[in-house]
């Protein structure tokens, strides 16, 4: 009977501890209501009725001091009320535990099956209660970092609760209020950059015009400038973040049908050709912005380096979906890359070995497509291309759900 007794103190004790303020009441309530067992703050006004003197009661009185010590209370009533009372501390709180006298007097088998079955409820309920307590904070911070990884910014988290808790969440909310700093550093840096570097360029550009110098020398150093004027906006791109995911999916089909006919023309101009096949009403959570810069950014390399032999970039776009993904190719007929270049072309700064002399660039175009990918969950494959050259493949998530809004004008 004593370690009954026992057992529902440790554990009552234990979930009133580690159960959140708004459902201790709630805890309370089903256990006097269920169980019989009640719970009260003990006061030292409280007049209390000692044990009778009754060997069965006297050597459950003293198992129960034995585990929690000498100074335990144990009443046979309280202010007249009766029950068998223990008192137990938390912190520097006392309260009183009430069972029922007949609850603790001498059972039968059937009875010590149902207290067996109540110490199971409530230790059920107890590691729930602590299970909750300790998995909700944790949570939270879980949904937080996601919302973090993806480059957005989550709402601080509520430095409350447990030490390690508190600690935990404020280190958090520190270390956001950091990168958001560092993000807002970093555009006024860019915006820096562009300035300071760009305009004595131009200067320059004007200053050979203008100059007395022979037409050879005006075009190889107007090259020169446009080697690091191109440098420069590669690594600015590189630098830039990637944008917020949207919330509602875009039409990429529209989008890279637009981009399409710019970079067509483009690739035209230098006396090269592109041809595409887009699949319509394809859609993926990524924004217009980065999906252009995707891949504008494997057209711009597919017109530098993968040049066929006559010296003319002939490239062909494909987007089409292939179940729960989107796919699109961006294909040349250039020399390729050979499988163990494709992971050291994919870091910073990295070029081909045919690339490295006669084109400006700083070896930033699929460094910066492979991270903005990785931010909508996509993939960049370099593949060989049947007859010759190379195919740059992105897969991209499909989105299920049609964005209507995005299909309606701006007002």
């Amino acid at each position: 009977m004593a370690q009954r007794v026992i057992t529902a103190v440790n554990i009552t004790r234990t979930a009133l501890i580690y159960s959140h303020a708004d459902e201790r009441s709630k805890l309370l309530l089903d256990l006097a209501t269920n169980e019989g067992i009640q719970v009260y703050p003990r006061e030292i006004t409280d007049f209390t009725e000692a044990l009778p003197d009754d060997d069965y009661w006297q050597r459950v009185a003293q198992h129960i001091r034995t585990r929690f010590g000498p100074d335990t209370q144990i009443a046979w009533s309280v202010n007249q009320v009766p029950g068998f009372w223990v008192s137990f501390r938390i912190d520097q709180d006392l309260y009183w535990l009430v069972f029922e006298r007949e609850q603790i007097g001498l059972t039968d088998g059937i009875e010590w099956l149902g207290w067996g079955a109540t110490a199971l409820l409530l230790s059920l309920v107890g590691a729930a209660v602590s299970v909750g307590f300790v998995n909700r904070p944790l949570s939270r911070l879980a949904r937080a970092a996601q919302v973090l990884s993806r480059g957005e910014t989550p709402a601080p988290l509520p430095e409350q609760g447990p030490l390690e808790i508190r600690d935990l969440n404020a280190s958090f909310n520190r270390m956001a209020k950091d990168l958001r700093q560092a993000e807002a550093d970093r555009e006024l840096m860019l915006a820096g950059i562009s300035h300071d570097l760009r305009t004595p360029l131009a200067r320059m550009r004007l200053e050979i015009e203008m100059s007395g110098v022979s037409e050879d020398a005006r075009q190889a150093i107007d090259e020169d400038l446009g080697q690091i004027d191109h440098s420069i906006g590669q690594l600015m791109e590189y630098a830039r973040p990637a944008g917020t995911l949207p919330q509602l999916a875009t039409d990429i089909s529209s989008v890279l049908s637009e981009l399409y006919e710019r970079e067509r023309s483009h690739t035209g101009s230098l006396g090269g050709e592109l041809e595409a096949s887009i699949e319509p009403g394809l859609r993926a959570r990524i924004t217009a912005l980065d999906l252009k810069r995707i891949v504008g950014n494997l057209i711009e390399n597919a017109r530098r380096y993968s040049r066929s032999t006559d010296g003319l970039a002939h490239l062909v776009m494909t987007v089409q979906s292939k179940g729960n993904t989107l796919t699109i190719e961006v294909s040349d007929r250039g020399p390729g890359i050979a499988a163990e270049e494709v992971e050291r072309l994919l870091r910073p700064f990295s070029r081909g070995e045919a690339a490295r002399t006669g084109v400006s660039g700083a070896g930033l175009g699929l460094a910066i497509v492979e991270r903005l990918l990785k931010h909508v969950g996509g993939s960049l494959r370099m593949l060989p291309r049947q007859g010759g050259g190379l195919t740059a493949r992105i897969e991209l998530p499909k989105a299920k759900l049609r964005n209507y809004q995005l299909d309606t004008p701006n007002q």
